[in-house]
């Protein structure tokens, strides 16, 4: 990869794990279901009236908005709003690859590779382990993450199947679908009252995460990514979000002073090299020139056309 193009997947990375601090800043403002339907109310508005019609079938913008923006987003929250650190949840969040390997092998009756099968198997060892550290958070927010990385692993599917070319024009389509639904959720299960409390007494640090959220991690977060994988392939680009739950922990480290202990610290461990190990992939050996090939049952290479040529002229002893 060039210098620039490395800048920018280690800024997507920085800027995703950092998120996770800025999700737990406006949750101090914002009900989790209404800080959600914000988020996407200001990524879509006012991007949607500069990008033009989505150009892939509007049944998987919609389908990705349900997935990756109601239900992924939406648990995220509530699970870091039930008490989960943001360190760990930039963690238990990567689960998304184990979860995205199973649902390619049963939707899209993708094979899984030997590497991917044991990465998962490692990954899945990591976040079992983080959820059995009880010190670091609560179980309802463990879980709900966990239910966030599932979700996340079935919008990837949907973007797959979806193929769009323009990945920021997508994510401001996507964004439209969100704000909504997440609204009328807030009002149903957090209160009419709290929404527009929170609303009324926004300040500036509820409105920074918000753009933060909307603006940072969607827009140029995703856009920036879909820009990279338009120029090189998946096994290139994808090793950089190996860097996200690095960025997290960190973030939340110097922050918040969020410490992790000799248990978490071992389930990141795993789950990074899970998915590092699931990213490997075994190199194609050459195949030697057509003329150079082995007789598949004597084992003997053919004659060059010209020593053929010469030897065509011989008679026989």
């Amino acid at each position: 990869m060039k210098p620039v193009h490395v800048a920018l997947a280690v800024a997507v990375a920085a800027v995703w794990g950092a998120n996770f601090v800025v999700i737990d800043v406006g949750l101090r403002d914002f009900p989790p279901l209404l800080f959600s339907a914000v988020r996407f109310l200001l990524a879509a508005l006012p991007a949607v009236f500069f990008v033009g019609r989505p150009q892939v079938a509007w049944r998987w913008v919609i389908a990705v908005g349900v997935t990756l923006g109601i239900m992924k987003f939406g648990m995220l929250f509530l699970g870091m709003h039930a008490g989960l650190p943001p360190g760990l949840a930039s963690l238990v969040l990567q689960g998304q690859a184990v979860f995205t390997v199973l649902f390619a092998a049963v939707l899209l009756k993708e094979r899984a590779r030997r590497a991917q099968i044991v990465g998962t198997a490692i990954a899945s060892v990591g976040i079992v382990l983080a959820g059995l550290d009880s010190t670091a958070g609560t179980l309802t927010g463990f879980l709900l993450v966990v239910g966030a990385a599932a979700c996340w692993g079935l919008s990837n599917i949907a973007m797959r199947k979806a193929g769009s070319p323009d990945a920021f024009g997508f994510m401001v389509w996507v964004s439209v679908v969100p704000p909504v639904p997440l609204a009328l959720l807030s009002v149903l299960f957090e209160g009419g009252d709290a929404d527009l409390r929170a609303l009324q007494q926004m300040n500036l640090s509820g409105l920074g995460a918000a753009l933060y959220v909307a603006w940072g991690a969607t827009l140029f977060g995703f856009a920036t990514w879909g820009y990279l994988l338009r120029i090189y392939d998946a096994p290139t680009v994808a090793p950089f979000s190996l860097l996200v739950p690095v960025f997290g922990l960190a973030s939340a480290w110097i922050f918040q002073g969020e410490h992790m202990t000799p248990v978490t610290f071992c389930a990141a461990a795993l789950v990074v090299v899970g998915i590092a190990v699931g990213m490997l992939r075994r190199k194609k050996k050459p195949m030697p020139p057509e003329g150079n090939r082995c007789h598949p049952k004597t084992g003997e290479r053919p004659l060059s056309p010209r020593l053929a040529q010469s030897d065509s002229g011989r008679t026989p002893a």
